[in-house]
């Protein structure tokens, strides 16, 4: 799958679950996107879910995001001076973040990196459209594919 799948799917089985939650005021809505209500709730939400695992250690995980605003990819890849294609990396840097490289490629790593999972992050760049939220993520425009 490739991230512009992943983004497609993710977006729209985000946008039913908020969708269906109109009642909730926002905070509530965050709340509800807890990572021990979500894989009782919506357990198709994410494949970790089933097997009661987090896709990282943290108590108090928030699944809103899932993916984070700061993510940046490119499914064409984008050559380097090392020959070797980048397809995704982190706008800003975080110190968390790591690569995943291969002879041919680069990916962005962001299993040590919590920031979008925590709950005063998605109140700082809250909006019931995760699409909105995540809008610079994808750096091929919608004309472009």
């Amino acid at each position: 799958m490739t991230y512009t799948e992943w983004y497609r799917a993710h977006a729209k089985k985000h946008a039913k679950i908020v969708d269906n939650l109109k009642q909730l005021s926002d905070s509530e809505l965050i709340d509800y996107f807890d990572f021990d209500n979500m894989k009782v709730r919506h357990p198709d939400f994410c494949p970790l879910y089933p097997k009661d695992q987090k896709c990282h250690e943290m108590e108090k995980l928030n699944c809103y995001f899932c993916a984070c605003m700061h993510f940046r990819f490119d499914d064409r890849g984008i050559e380097t001076e090392n020959g070797k294609k980048l397809y995704s990396f982190c706008s800003i840097d975080s110190k968390n973040r790591g690569t995943y490289e291969d002879e041919k490629s680069i990916h962005n790593d962001c299993s040590n990196c919590k920031v979008p999972h925590k709950k005063h992050v998605i109140e700082k760049y809250f909006s019931r459209d995760w699409k909105k939220i995540m809008k610079d993520c994808n750096l091929v425009s919608e004309m472009e594919q």
